[in-house]
């Protein structure tokens, strides 16, 4: 996630976090600056970290300790010159560690609230100020994921409320390297344990958001195999990027079809250290074509008119795999019924379409940080027949510097709604005809959240949330012998980031 001030951070792309941090000074950036901060271009490669970015005062005693601590970008700073150090070396390491505590006052399975976190670990070595060749980048992560899953314990929703909310692990992420090719870097080419997350279906507007859905959509989330190579997944695969003009991105991969050997059970147990590197399966293929305006990296100088900056995403996949029928068995039963053998209906391949726009909408004369963004998200297949899911979207609006003073603060309201496909609704009745009782069909879950990120230094990040689930699991019967569907939810948080 940027930092405040110059450089690009190693840390991967995760949801919730601030991607607008960083504040150039000069007036000519100005635009460039509100391109990568609202509008998710490309995720550029990140630079290694240099002495520059801990700007660490000269103090000294107890009032020097605590001045550097506010002007620094890092909790511990140059870490006592190891960072500076490795610098020398082309290499760079993050350290971040994310905490919160979310929980339901109303509706779900129960209510209460649960304490979660992640700690994330990023080693980067660019072999260009390694001063072994110009365009190389190796990039290593690991996570920590610690405490307890609010979603799973009380909500039993499908868009789960939080982005790093996963069972608990140490773990290796991604690991990869990274070539860039031709004059201007307009080819680069990664290959290695990957996650999709990161370069495919971003919205850097929706990013901002706590809610699962705004990073790794609901449609590939709930139909993948796996739920797909995205956080706290990954799989082995080459990803290519051409930027044929400037305004253009295109970027096609192909990857494993699922990020674990076998698809029964909790794919993240089926790969508890995220070193197993599974080949045995299908392929999942990725393409997308992105369009920004103005271009990355074109300059707009004092005086100049600075348009409203926007890009668009068009996106398709297609996996492989083999995938079980919703609602049928390998004989044409419904799989609701007592005579059916209980093995599904396999279908060969699924695939989805999607898009992704990003809209400035507003800027200030005043101050160029302050601005308004529109985000929105669609996802859809036809093959409702081998998907529980068959459509999802998620949209809202972004508010940057909302407040005076207040310049790396972000407001944000959003939303996501998910439809059940008809033929897992289909089997929904069915189990109504031979076993009776309660047995509601699902159909459709909402919810929409507000969140403010209140920036304390530039290391340290306080973010209240509040959502509120319509419908939760798209209309699921309570759990505790009651003949109803679960109540909406009222899900309040915080979330605190720690940049060391």
């Amino acid at each position: 996630m940027p930092r405040k001030n110059r450089r690009e951070s190693p840390f991967p792309r995760r949801h919730g976090a601030n991607p607008s941090r960083a504040k150039l000074s000069a007036a000519c950036l100005a635009l460039t600056f509100a391109a990568k901060a609202a509008l998710a271009a490309p995720p550029p490669v990140s630079v290694p970290i240099g002495p520059d970015d801990f700007e660490t005062s000269q103090g000294s005693g107890a009032f020097g300790f605590l001045n550097n601590l506010q002007r620094s970008n890092y909790l511990l700073g140059d870490m006592w010159g190891l960072r500076t150090k490795l610098s020398e070396y082309g290499v760079s390491f993050g350290l971040e560690e994310t905490s919160e505590v979310l929980g339901n006052v109303s509706g779900g399975a129960r209510t209460g609230f649960d304490y979660d976190g992640l700690t994330q670990a990023v080693l980067e070595l660019d072999t260009g100020r390694a001063n072994a060749w110009y365009g190389g980048l190796f990039n290593a992560s690991a996570l920590e994921i610690h405490g307890r899953n609010v979603s799973a314990d009380n909500l039993m929703n499908l868009q789960t409320v939080s982005g790093i909310e996963a069972d608990r692990s140490l773990r290796l992420w991604e690991l990869w390297f990274q070539q860039k090719f031709l004059e201007e870097d307009r080819l680069d080419i990664k290959i290695g344990q990957q996650s999709l997350d990161q370069e495919f279906m971003v919205s850097n507007n929706a990013l901002y958001f706590v809610n699962t859905m705004f990073g790794w959509p609901m449609l590939p989330s709930a139909d993948l195999p796996g739920g797909g190579p995205a956080y706290p997944l990954s799989a082995l695969g080459v990803r290519f990027r051409a930027r044929p003009i400037d305004q253009l991105n295109i970027l096609v991969g192909v990857f494993n079809g699922s990020p674990v050997r076998n698809n029964s059970g909790d794919p993240q147990q089926q790969n508890a250290s995220g070193t197993s590197f599974p080949l045995n399966g299908g392929a999942l293929a990725i393409a997308e074509l992105q369009y920004s305006y103005p271009a990355l990296g074109s300059m707009v100088y004092a005086g100049d008119s600075q348009p409203l900056a926007k890009i668009y995403r068009i996106g398709i996949w297609y996996d492989t795999e083999r995938f079980a029928d919703q609602r049928l068995d390998d004989q044409g039963l419904s799989l609701a019924n007592p005579t059916s053998s209980g093995a599904p209906l396999q279908h060969r391949g699924d695939y989805a379409l999607y898009a992704v726009a990003d809209q400035m909408v507003w800027r200030s004369e005043a101050d160029p940080n302050r601005s308004i963004s529109l985000f929105g998200r669609i996802m859809g297949t036809p093959q409702g027949d081998r998907n529980l899911i068959d459509f999802s979207m998620n949209a809202g609006l972004v508010f940057r510097d909302p407040f005076t003073y207040r310049t790396d603060d972000t407001f944000g309201v959003g939303m996501g709604t998910t439809h059940v496909s008809n033929r897992a609704a289909a089997l929904d009745r069915d189990n109504f005809v031979y076993a009776g009782g309660f047995s509601p069909v699902r159909h459709t879950e909402t919810y929409i959240e507000l969140t403010y990120q209140y920036q304390v230094t530039a290391w340290w990040q306080v973010q209240p949330d509040l959502q509120y689930v319509f419908n939760p699991g798209a209309g699921v019967a309570n759990p505790n012998g009651l003949p109803q569907r679960i109540k909406n939810e009222a899900v309040l948080g915080i979330r605190t980031t720690i940049l060391f």
